[in-house]
């Protein structure tokens, strides 16, 4: 037997059950893919790249990283350029290929992909297997009891928390090789990458890559006090450890997300207060949630390119690419919005809390598409991802699936709640640093370099309160038409 293994979110070794099942020869394989390389999304009559360099550079860390495990394990990452639909026969006929492990991949792009792929190797006798990967369960195992997809988190999440959860696969100690004679007849495929030839930079600060990096997170938050108080300083963006740092390496698969549930269980095992459960209690939640994202966008594909709600696909929004490019550079005039937006230019990545508030503010202080947001995160997040960037800009602007659509922050009393300090504001709109907290927080202060408030957030808030009133109605009437 000779098995090729198809990376593609699971840049691991550990807990990584296609690797794990294999027996006889392997090698592991990644394509890059230029359809997801270079998608294009069009915002305001621009065709614009969905991904970013930095999102590129971390992955091109992790790949290099995985390479590296597979040789000391004594086999080898084969890396291709182009259609994995073509490549894969190819190379699985040249090598002698007898079967294909890969985990599943639940978008609706990648779901045909996929199909296609099976299609073609099968064909030709090769076996493929696909293993689940993405999640604690399946995006299918968690339905109601009519067997129906669940629309809203919260019964969603009493489901999944029921449901005993599965061990992780350890790491291979060691991996059968092929030959390098046979080997030979692919090396005009092997493709030798770098960010420049990809066609790709970036001037971004980002984190380690690589699944040893991942795996160094992972232990430092769950085994100190930081889990154990994440429902206690996950909200504050100035706290350092306040949150994992896991979401890159969750998104390229760096970590295996059945070792991560393990390092919860071992540290619920050591404690003893309610209190320090709950920590561990809200962490857990948060996984369920991504696993909600991915839910529903498997049963809803349709959210990948509309609202879910009907009176949204009816919602006025500007047009006002000026306003969106000062919300882009942190240019608002309010202090956690640029904040915010100022750290995700810059690092890739931004607090959880700043993701809800700079959503809300383009969506109902400046009326701007949720979609032109999504893809704005979508470019620069290195934990971009389709499902959870989706249900997250679906959610902040009331057109996703969310039992209260009128939910509006305010920015200023979220900037006063959530960094009373101003330490994060001041970390990040260095104009600023020389401003107390009461400073900051002086509505009526004028600071020669940074710019006003650009809306009225109480006036921006009840015209898109009409609006959505306004939609509503219209939706109603289109419906009885």
């Amino acid at each position: 037997m000779r098995t090729l293994v198809w990376h593609r979110r699971d840049l691991r070794v550990d807990d990584h059950p296609a690797l794990a099942a294999v027996v006889g020869a392997v090698v592991g394989f990644f394509v890059f893919d230029p359809a997801i390389l270079y998608a294009e999304q069009v915002i305001a009559g621009r065709c614009l790249r969905v991904h970013g360099g930095g999102k590129v550079a971390f992955m091109l860390g992790c790949l290099a990283e995985l390479g590296q495990r597979y040789r000391k394990l004594g086999s080898e990452l084969l890396l291709v350029y182009g259609d994995p639909v073509l490549l894969l026969p190819k190379v699985a006929q040249r090598l002698a290929i007898t079967h294909i492990h890969a985990h599943r991949d639940g978008e609706p792009g990648a779901i045909a992909r996929d199909r296609a792929v099976t299609e073609r190797l099968s064909a030709m006798g090769v076996m493929v297997r696909w293993f689940d990967d993405l999640g604690l369960h399946t995006t299918t195992e968690i339905v109601t009891k009519t067997q129906e997809p669940y629309r809203v988190f919260t019964p969603f999440w009493r489901n999944w928390a029921a449901r005993p959860k599965p061990q992780p696969v350890d790491t291979p100690s060691q991996l059968v090789g092929v030959d390098a004679e046979v080997m030979a007849a692919v090396a005009d495929l092997r493709y030798e990458p770098s960010l420049e030839k990809l066609g790709f930079s970036h001037a971004m600060d980002l984190p380690v890559a690589g699944e040893a990096a991942g795996l160094r997170l992972l232990t430092e938050f769950c085994v100190g006090d930081r889990l154990r108080r994440y429902d206690r300083g996950r909200e504050f963006p100035a706290a350092a450890g306040g949150t994992s740092q896991l979401s890159p390496h969750l998104r390229f698969g760096t970590v295996g997300i059945r070792r991560v549930w393990q390092q919860t269980v071992l540290a619920a095992e050591l404690i003893r207060s309610d209190e320090e459960q709950q920590g561990i209690l809200t962490w857990r939640q948060e996984l369920a949630w991504r696993e909600f994202y991915q839910h529903v966008l498997y049963f809803f594909p349709e959210l990948a390119t509309g609202a879910y709600r009907p009176q949204m696909q009816c919602f006025t929004w500007e047009q006002d690419w000026e306003r969106f490019e000062f919300w882009c550079q942190g240019q608002t005039g309010y202090l956690l919005v640029d904040a915010a937006m100022r750290q995700l230019k810059a690092t890739g990545w931004m607090h959880n809390r700043c993701r809800m508030v700079v959503a809300s503010f383009l969506t109902k202080d400046l009326l701007l598409s949720w979609q032109w947001g999504e893809w704005y995160f979508m470019h620069h997040l290195i934990d971009g991802d389709l499902a959870a960037n989706n249900g997250g800009w679906q959610w902040s602007a009331s057109s996703g699936m969310d039992p209260k659509p009128l939910r509006i922050f305010n920015p200023h009393t979220q900037a006063k709640k959530f960094d009373p300090e101003g330490e994060y504001i001041r970390q990040w709109i260095p104009e600023l640093r020389g401003q107390t907290a009461a400073e900051l927080f002086a509505g009526d202060l004028w600071r020669p370099n940074y710019p006003r408030p650009m809306v009225d957030h109480n006036r921006q808030q009840l015209e898109f309160k009409r609006r959505y009133q306004v939609a509503k109605e219209q939706c109603g009437k289109l419906g009885e038409d």
